[in-house]
């Protein structure tokens, strides 16, 4: 059973390309923290890192010298993911298997020998399965929003993180427990770019993040951020950047989309985000539209 009443869906999943022996340690060590997606081959890990959002890539030490050059691969092709080498057993070839899975450019081995070595592993998965980007990214506009309405800032936090399920303001204002029409008018009435461009000037942020992975298809970052197809996103991109979604992956990475974003959204319109409510009425609001309808009503009658 999952910890706090986790769905064992909604954990992390971790890619991983182990020994029959290290899947079901590595499975009792990550309970409640993590879901493993245990595969035969590294083709087998990169369709999975294709088609779902894994967090990081396990390997074992004892499978990965077998097959050094599609791990070096991997991680080349998908440089944002992290992975992450198990040593559970020490043979002779070790040593060998070791220095080849750093040359293929995994920095990260964590040693189960001892008991310790798997509160490591647990701690280093979750660690992993942290988006750093987007931790920067916050950290970032923390900055720049300092002093803005808490709920000013829960809207921005919500943009870079929710599922990319909410691709549109209908259903971002339905997450934010507030209609669709009241957010726009809020945003309006501030001054400041609609919650629509907002929120889409983010998923290209998020976009760009996935780029940094060459192993993925503009239908990979598509399917990701849950675009109904790659035309879809390709149609976005052009409304937003007037460029194609080829053209976007060049140019862009995330740091100079993110910048953008600032230097567009945030930067020129500071004065309105510091007193925008987008979730809540301002003090007063309710009983100056109470008075204003008595004043309307009597004066129509």
């Amino acid at each position: 059973m999952s910890h706090g009443g986790t769905s064992p869906t909604e954990l992390p999943p971790i890619a991983t390309l182990l020994t029959p022996e290290e899947r079901l340690r590595v499975d009792a060590a990550g309970e409640g923290c993590y879901r493993t997606l245990h595969r035969e081959s590294v083709d087998d890990v990169i369709r999975d890192l294709k088609s779902q959002q894994v967090q990081a890539v396990l390997v074992s030490v004892s499978c990965a010298s077998k097959c050094t050059a599609r791990v070096a691969s991997l991680v080349r092709e998908f440089p944002r993911i992290p992975a992450v080498a198990l040593l559970s057993e020490f043979e002779l070839r070790t040593p060998h298997a070791v220095l080849a899975l750093g040359q293929c450019g995994i920095k990260r081995l964590v040693d189960v020998r001892q008991a310790a070595g798997w509160r490591e592993l647990r701690g280093t998965l979750m660690a992993d399965t942290g988006d750093a980007t987007q931790r920067t990214v916050l950290g970032q506009l923390a900055i720049d929003l300092a002093g803005v309405p808490s709920d000013c800032w829960q809207f921005f936090e919500t943009i870079f993180t929710c599922s990319p399920r909410l691709g549109n303001v209908r259903l971002l204002a339905r997450h934010l427990d507030v209609t669709a029409s009241t957010l726009m008018s809020r945003f309006f009435r501030a001054g400041v770019p609609t919650p629509k461009r907002y929120l889409a000037m983010a998923r290209l942020v998020r976009a760009a993040r996935l780029f940094e992975n060459s192993g993925f298809s503009i239908a990979n970052v598509a399917n990701h951020l849950d675009y109904s197809s790659p035309q879809s996103f390709g149609r976005h991109v052009r409304t937003l950047l007037h460029i194609t979604a080829g053209e976007f992956r060049e140019r862009y990475d995330c740091a100079s989309m993110f910048t953008q974003f600032r230097s567009g959204l945030i930067t020129p319109h500071l004065d309105g985000l510091h007193v925008l409510r987008p979730l809540t009425a301002p003090a007063g609001w309710a009983a100056g539209r109470a008075k204003r309808r008595r004043r309307d009503g009597q004066s129509g009658a």
